[in-house]
């Protein structure tokens, strides 16, 4: 993984500098919006069609199906993601309701997502705020002085089958069900009540018209293996070997965007797949770069490219980094705990 590339070096500029540069980006256009949104709805409906026509005589088919469609309702989540940071329209009602709809699909009530979501943009890379919207995660010292039980227990919900199996089913069958840390705001119990209204009427429909078949053989597996590619790609975009983490006073909001943020380069249908949530870097100094914009950026500056990049095979190997090392601002393994477990 490279961190800094040359060009960056000879241009100087800093995180802030970066940031202001990049607003020019924001503006969105309407009939780009509403085509990518409407696209991959077709796709996705599509798709959901033609594994509940193939049920009756291949169930395994259907369920390949389901693993593309996968992509599709990741795709959906991206997209509503976007529409949380006000980005695809200038009307903040626009991207609101869109968002709202789209959380049906995608199992995630819209406002109570938001708002996480922006303690995250808000917190990323601050060792004071941790908690909400992110993996946690210790510092060697803090780890280093847990008791057994409590490093058996971070060791276990670091272990790869938590974080990409039972994680993402816990988060977007059960979590997501009710406005965890937002518990005392009406507003997010709303949201996620009409949330789970709407969505157990989809379910009700396709239970009636088609039995328990289309839950099981299409519906769960789209939706787990969206949510388990999700957090995975949410997981390497700031686990990434030197990743940013501070403590406040020193922690700087744009440099922990900067430095914080991987730039995931993935073959072209998943770039396309995932929105290009992978140019992260770039969207965590500026949200409200519309996400089929954020390719643009890289083309215009290419020393934005050639930071902190990350492909997917050296994601995979640095996928075993788990504690931050304060003394060398790094990520480390487990394997580099002086003491025993």
């Amino acid at each position: 993984m490279r961190h800094k590339g040359s060009e960056f070096l000879q241009e100087n500029k800093k995180a802030q500098d970066w940031a202001r540069l990049l607003a020019a980006y924001r503006n969105p256009s309407v009939y780009r919006s509403s085509w990518e949104i409407a696209v991959t709805l077709v796709l996705y409906v599509g798709l959901w069609i033609a594994a509940w026509a193939v049920l009756d005589y291949s169930k395994l088919l259907a369920v390949l199906i389901s693993c593309v469609n996968a992509l599709i309702l990741l795709r959906l989540f991206c997209i509503q993601h976007d529409c949380g940071h006000g980005t695809l329209f200038k009307n903040k009602p626009v991207n609101d309701w869109i968002g709202r709809v789209l959380g049906v699909l995608t199992l995630t009530p819209y406002d109570v997502w938001k708002r996480s979501h922006a303690v995250h943009h808000g917190a990323s890379g601050n060792l004071c705020k941790r908690g909400i919207g992110d993996i946690d995660t210790l510092t060697l010292a803090e780890y280093q002085a847990l008791s057994l039980g409590c490093k058996i227990q971070y060791r276990l919900y670091r272990h790869p089958i938590t974080l990409f199996v039972i994680g993402p089913a816990y988060l977007f069958f059960v979590k997501n069900r009710l406005p965890f840390g937002l518990m005392s705001n009406m507003r997010f119990w709303v949201s996620a009540m009409v949330t789970n209204i709407a969505l157990a009427a989809c379910i009700a429909v396709i239970v009636y018209f088609g039995g328990l078949a289309p839950i099981l053989f299409i519906f769960i597996p789209t939706t787990l293996l969206a949510a388990m590619i999700g957090v995975w790609l949410f997981y390497v975009q700031h686990q990434f070997e030197h990743t940013y983490w501070e403590t406040d006073p020193n922690w700087n909001l744009h440099e922990a965007a900067l430095d914080g943020s991987s730039h995931y380069v993935l073959p072209r249908i998943l770039q396309w797949a995932t929105a290009n949530i992978g140019i992260h870097h770039v969207h965590h100094l500026s949200s409200r770069i519309p996400f089929y914009r954020l390719s643009e950026v890289l083309r215009d500056h290419p020393s934005l490219a050639d930071m902190n990049i990350l492909t997917v095979s050296t994601s995979l190997k640095k996928a075993n980094l788990h504690l931050w090392d304060e003394t060398n601002k790094r990520l480390v393994s487990f394997s580099k705990v002086s003491s025993k477990p």
